[in-house]
């Protein structure tokens, strides 16, 4: 099989897939600790990745909560944002949409403004510095209450501008979809484009994402491997060309295997498959690696790599000339 790493490293890549918060590297961790004069159980970072056992959702949930203890100021969100967009930009990633989670914050006292705030200046600051164009997508926590959800909605709308859409993730079981209807319409009347975690293997996972399609009306899928269960599911996922976003490395820690043979079957059924990080400071691969490992395992050709690069750009939310022109870029490379 061709050695395809060196040109997967040079693809001009979106990343729709990614957790701000799950990009805290325990060298980041530490010093944010040391910052903000907190104690840490860890006297390293090889301690700190060593403590990083987790072999499901709700074993990976509990370490990253934790985790986030040390983000306190918005000085302490704008260096986290930072520190992934320079690791993202040294992948060649040229538009990355981010995941971001207020809940996990507000309820642990910091407003809502020094979330945003701090991850705004980032952003601002990357695109000036290194030319990589970003969006941000909001998250609400699934094992939340819903009315936490929509306190949460209802305090975005200040920053509307700033934010694309609203996503739900965390603890998937006993949370289904239906269970965020009303937020997720208010958010559609407010503006705003919708997404939803369907985490793979989890209970009723086909029952969601149809409820994700028939109920919520999503104008994308995070995760959603296990639509290849279901024929009839796999042809609607196809006709409203609706993009999923797989993580195929995060896949492989909290499920049997990366599912890196179910991302070439999508490839051929014509669905819009996408490959991402997740979170990659506890998933240990970015976008590079993620792909990378998908492309050996699954024996994808340099023709499949490219339309999962095709894929994430036009499955992105942003403008239609935004992404011709990023596909152009893209073509200028293949060539």
């Amino acid at each position: 099989m061709e050695n395809l790493d060196g040109f997967i490293e040079g693809l001009p890549k979106a990343e729709l897939h990614v957790h701000l918060e799950g990009t805290l590297e325990p060298g980041l961790k530490l010093k944010l600790a040391r910052r903000n004069n907190l104690d840490l159980p860890y006297a390293s970072e090889d301690e700190m990745r060593a403590a990083y056992a987790f072999d499901d959702l709700p074993s990976f949930l509990k370490v990253y909560y934790e985790g986030m203890s040390v983000l306190l100021e918005e000085q302490d969100f704008h260096d986290l944002t930072t520190a992934y967009l320079e690791k993202a930009h040294a992948q060649n990633v040229v538009y990355a949409e981010m995941f971001f989670d207020p809940q996990a914050h507000t309820t642990r006292g910091i407003a809502f403004d020094t979330v945003i705030n701090g991850i705004r200046r980032a952003q601002v600051d990357a695109e000036d510095r290194l030319g990589i164009q970003t969006r941000l997508i909001m998250c609400f926590l699934r094992d939340m209450p819903a009315e936490s959800a929509m306190e949460t909605l209802e305090r975005s709308l200040d920053y509307k501008d700033w934010i694309i859409g609203v996503g739900l993730d965390s603890d998937e079981k006993g949370n289904p979809p239906v269970k965020f209807k009303q937020v997720f319409e208010r958010a559609r009347a407010e503006g705003y484009l919708l997404t939803m975690h369907c985490d793979v293997d989890q209970q009723d996972s086909t029952t969601h994402i149809w409820q994700t399609l028939n109920d919520i009306g999503v104008d994308r899928i995070d995760h959603g491997v296990n639509a290849l269960e279901d024929n009839a599911l796999c042809r609607e996922i196809k006709d409203r060309k609706l993009a999923l976003t797989v993580c195929p490395i995060s896949n492989g820690y909290v499920t049997d295997s990366r599912k890196t043979a179910e991302i070439k079957t999508m490839l051929d059924l014509g669905l819009r498959v996408t490959v991402n990080s997740d979170d990659p400071a506890y998933f240990p691969g970015y976008i590079n690696e993620n792909l990378i490992a998908t492309q050996r395992e699954a024996g994808l050709s340099k023709a499949q790599l490219i339309q999962l690069t095709i894929n994430a750009f036009e499955g992105s939310w942003l403008s239609t000339t935004e992404k011709d022109a990023f596909l152009r870029r893209l073509d200028a490379y293949v060539a």
